[in-house]
């Protein structure tokens, strides 16, 4: 085997010269005490002033790049702060201000950097290397970038899977937890679909490539992940809005208590607890960790205004194959014509092990589990959305649409009689018709509890939007509870649809291609991305993991707790700064001490907004039948679903 490929990213510079402004400030705090520990008191206060107008320089810049960005710049109380203080001669107050500040600065950076720390781990799991088998069966390590479809690939025991893929081999087990959130390995059989970034278990497998890396699913989830990663958390300019009264009232205050006192110290002892780290702070440190805890459930949010969006939403609009139902129609009946070979189940199978078709798959795990053996199928035609023709035993075989079997057989065949929600593959063998496949997708049982919970959220419209027919989709909406059903609609009647809809804001929940315009038409698009809907998770702001409906329910609530830890963490700095300037006003509290507290407070602050991690850090990336959000907030366990 070659010598392995190195392609890891290079180490970003970590601890504290990550935070150059805070090791100035007690660099330059620890030089001016020494200096006026040796009587050296010019030099002690030059040296402070030096430090706080830089920083009030710098500070004084970011207000008025937020300014012009639109935000109010929430550090000008900071820097009339410094300047007060060092006009009245409170230079040490005025460093424990710039000490306060840059302090703040380090740990709204290391609370983002420990909350994202979920986000990052997924980041940092992407497959890099790939093991290519040769046409002479050697292995070569090759970039996983340069890996084609067609390829054929080794994967050792323990290795993430490189690419989605097809197994070669006729049995593996894989963890799929990263990816989907199972908990338990996954079984996979011959031609089952391999998902990049999930762990092959104790046995080395061979697999086929069906897409290139940056086409699979695990870098698709990364990109959304580093998408979300930059976004900036839309609390942010609500706490710039609370900001403004807050300057109002803080330099209303100020101004009085210097003139009723007559003393300018009496301004500036004001302003040093007034200074707004918990603005700045606590909202996008509350928001980022909401978006770390929801990763743990198995929930990507792109934006923190997913967050605002979903616990103000009053629609919720969801497609039905594959989102309301599970996407993987099922086997339920043979109908076998008179004459008709007795192993017809079998010869099916055989003739669609190759094919793509969500059908075929099904007809191919229908005998598996019926341990069936199969044979392999030689000169395999399909004609894409129609059918298959193969020879297998010596027979000719051809599965698919009705019009397609009765070009083979020349003759027109009855339709299958099907109860709604049903589809039909029909079969004939060597030219002669030998009966139909019938096959049902079901309901997820999660969905008729989710639309409960949702009414029970304040929901006022949830709606079905569906390409099927109305009778199937009619059946599927009385079974999971919904009263407004639109079907027939292709991707733009979907699209006009949800414009159209009256109770704003709309979610909607999708997961095929198809359903890419749509969620990205509603305020907020939720995509089922485990199966690798690719089109569909770039789209939405909220994608979910795991193959689970209830998890919408899951998101909900991680809103709900996001923002209300947001706004309390928000009031929480507000009020006790408020109860110290009042303090301060009536000359209570000089203005060192002032500036001590007012630093606790921010670190409050910051412990506070830290709560939207979540306490139970277990509770992550559940497989399917986990709890979903239930009346007021509170979870309602799912039994278990037994897997297909």
């Amino acid at each position: 085997m070659a010598a392995p490929i190195d392609e890891r990213p290079a180490t970003r510079r970590g601890g504290w010269l990550a935070y150059p402004y805070l090791i100035a400030a007690l660099a330059a705090g620890a030089a001016a005490g020494a200096l006026q520990l040796a009587g050296w008191t010019l030099a002690s206060q030059g040296t402070l002033i030096a430090l706080t107008v830089v920083m009030a320089v710098r500070s004084g810049i970011r207000m008025l790049r937020q300014l012009r960005s639109g935000a109010f710049g929430v550090d000008l109380l900071a820097v009339i702060a410094i300047i007060a203080t060092i006009l009245v001669g409170e230079y040490w107050a005025s460093w424990v201000i710039v000490l306060m500040l840059s302090t703040g600065e380090a740990l709204e950076d290391y609370a983002g950097r420990r909350a994202q720390h979920d986000l990052d781990a997924l980041i940092d799991r992407t497959p890099r290397i790939a093991h290519a088998v040769g046409e002479d069966g050697a292995l070569r390590d090759v970039l996983v970038s340069e890996v084609r479809v067609g390829d054929r690939l080794a994967v050792g025991p323990g290795e993430l899977v490189p690419v989605d893929g097809e197994l070669v081999d006729a049995v593996a087990a894989l963890d799929e937890s990263s990816v989907t959130g199972e908990s338990l390995p996954v079984e996979k059989g011959a031609g089952d679909e391999l998902l990049s970034g999930t762990v092959n278990g104790a046995t080395a497998i061979t697999m086929v490539a069906v897409r290139a890396a940056a086409d699979s699913q695990y870098q698709t989830i990364v990109r959304i992940v580093e998408e979300a990663a930059r976004s900036r958390p839309p609390l942010v300019r609500l706490a710039d809005r609370y900001a403004v009264p807050f300057t109002v009232f803080a330099l209303a205050l100020a101004a009085a208590a210097w003139w009723l006192s007559g003393d300018p110290v009496r301004f500036a002892e004001v302003l040093v607890v007034a200074t707004p780290c918990p603005l700045l702070v606590a909202a996008p440190v509350a928001f980022i960790a909401g978006m770390s805890r929801a990763a743990r459930e198995g929930i990507i949010v792109k934006t923190g205004g997913a967050f605002e969006v979903l616990v103000r939403a009053r629609t919720f609009v969801f497609d039905k194959t594959g989102t309301l139902t599970r996407g993987r129609p099922a086997l339920v009946e043979l109908r076998a014509e008179p004459g008709a070979p007795p192993e017809l189940l079998r010869i099916a199978a055989e003739a669609e092990q190759l094919s793509p078709h969500v059908l075929a798959r099904a007809t191919v795990r229908a005998a598996l589990d019926a341990r069936i053996p199969l044979r392999s199928a030689v000169e395999v035609e399909e004609t894409p959305a129609r059918g298959v023709r193969a020879s297998v035993g010596g027979r000719a075989i051809r599965i698919g649409r009705r019009s397609f079997v009765e070009e083979g057989i020349g003759a027109a065949l009855a339709p299958a009689v099907l109860k709604a929600g049903e589809m039909a593959a029909y079969v004939a063998v060597d030219g002669r018709y030998a009966g139909a496949l019938i096959f049902r997708d079901e309901v997820r049982p999660e969905s008729a509890r989710l639309v409960r919970a949702l009414r029970e959220h304040g929901a006022r419209t949830i709606a079905m939007v569906t390409g099927d027919d109305a009778q199937t989709a009619r059946h599927v909406a009385d079974l999971v509870g919904l009263d407004d059903v639109r079907s027939g609609c292709l991707p733009a009647d979907k699209v006009e649809i949800v414009r159209a809809l009256p109770d704003r804001p709309v979610v909607m929940v999708g997961d095929g291609v198809n359903d890419a315009p749509v969620l990205a038409a509603a305020e907020v698009g939720i995509a089922m991305g485990a199966a690798g809907a690719t089109a569909a998770s770039e789209s939405a702001e909220v994608v979910l993991l795991v193959d689970d409906l209830s998890r919408v329910g899951r998101a909900l609530r991680v809103a709900k707790d996001t923002l209300r830890v947001a706004l309390q963490s928000i009031w929480l700095g507000m009020g006790l700064s408020a109860a110290l300037m009042v303090i301060a006003a009536f000359g209570l509290l000089p203005a060192l001490v002032g500036a001590l507290l007012q630093e606790v407070v921010d670190v409050l602050s910051i412990l506070s907004a830290l709560r939207a991690l979540g306490a139970r850090r277990s509770s992550g990336a559940r497989g399917p039948g986990s709890p979903e959000l239930g009346s007021r907030g509170t979870f309602v366990p799912a039994p278990p679903r037994a897997r297909p």
